[in-house]
């Protein structure tokens, strides 16, 4: 997402004393970097109401594959997924499960959200996934959802855009038990594709599967607050074949620049950036919808929604693209995924609609 990043992210995480994606291994001489992670966890657990925070892992889709993997249990091996996640994460979640033995089951869909018909109490089910905003940016009932995967004996695993957060309920608010998501948007810059940041968040009963580092805070011999790398049993270089993931590195520059970045922001930023992009999104909507862009679904979305192209979704991205406007994401021939964020302004917005009615 083409999110505003304040100057000062860039002047904090430019230094070359915090240019790494690993976890130091000699805390004594390491403090500093090992705070700004600990910084960071703490940053995480607030953003998602959990307990506990890991020093973050590859990207938002391997955060839920390995989050599914936590939740494997001796007879609880299948994965409920929704049909309304992204795409790239479903199959990531799906090579996942394919090596470790775990059935993936997706869910029914309605109107563009989570459909929870179907679901009964299965001694199988070791956890269910759903996004929140989902892929088509609508507002799923998470409440709900949680009720439904509890009363099954399963986890629930959240995957969420940490910029909604600034408006929606937490995860663990909702009942979730993980809360996973890409954290790109915490003020890292577009790069075709990469490098980015998964975050990863869970309950007390939980953080001894969390996989990757876990940075602690503790005291020195001098009683003087300290910084080490804790609960190291659960990882693969001790536990070996038994440990719950293979996973022993991280983002580390991409997780501080997130922490920076929230720091930056503030509460009160963070809100005023998810009011903004959740503003300028409904706006938007409106106006296509007046020239007959109508939307796919019904309800609440975030900053991203679905609308039906009355005379072909390649048209009308073709003709945006003559006006060097950068259209939304064709979903079939006839329906586009549009968004927009903090940095779309009103004469943007206004643009596009006006080449869209010569279209028709």
């Amino acid at each position: 997402y083409n999110h505003y990043i304040p100057a000062i992210v860039k002047a904090i995480t430019g230094k070359e004393e915090f240019l790494t994606a690993y976890t130091p291994y000699q805390a004594e001489i390491s403090q500093g970097l090992l705070q700004s992670i600990f910084e960071y966890q703490t940053d995480i657990c607030q953003l998602t109401g959990m307990d506990a925070s890991n020093a973050s892992v590859y990207d938002g889709a391997t955060a839920a594959a390995e989050a599914v993997a936590m939740c494997k249990e001796r007879k609880k091996n299948t994965v409920i997924v929704s049909k309304t996640i992204k795409p790239d994460t479903l199959e990531v979640i799906k090579t996942y499960c394919r090596g470790n033995g775990m059935e993936v089951v997706l869910t029914g869909e309605k109107e563009g959200r989570t459909h929870l018909q179907g679901f009964a109490p299965d001694d199988s089910i070791a956890c269910v996934y759903v996004e929140q905003p989902n892929f088509f940016g609508l507002i799923e009932d998470v409440s709900a959802l949680a009720e439904v995967t509890h009363q099954a004996g399963a986890k629930l695993i959240v995957g969420c855009n940490p910029i909604s957060l600034g408006i929606l309920p937490t995860p663990a608010s909702c009942g979730a038990d993980i809360a996973v998501g890409e954290g790109q948007s915490l003020g890292i810059p577009m790069g075709f594709g990469g490098p980015y940041l998964g975050f990863m968040a869970c309950k007390y009963d939980l953080v001894r599967k969390l996989p990757g580092r876990i940075v602690g805070e503790t005291v020195d011999q001098k009683g003087q607050r300290a910084f080490v790398l804790t609960l190291q049993a659960r990882e693969q270089h001790i536990k070996r074949e038994k440990a719950s993931s293979n996973i022993c590195s991280n983002e580390a520059l991409c997780a501080m620049t997130a922490a920076v970045y929230l720091a930056a922001l503030g509460a009160t930023g963070l809100r005023e950036v998810a009011v903004q992009c959740t503003s300028k999104a409904h706006y938007l909507a409106t106006e296509l919808s007046k020239i007959g862009y109508t939307p796919l679904y019904p309800g609440a979305f975030f900053h991203e929604f679905v609308t039906i192209c009355p005379k072909g979704a390649q048209n009308a991205l073709d003709a945006l693209e003559q006006a060097d406007i950068l259209g939304g994401l064709p979903l079939d021939e006839n329906t586009i995924l549009w968004c927009t964020t903090e940095k779309n302004s009103k004469e943007d917005m206004d643009k596009l609609v006006a080449v869209l009615k010569e279209v028709g």
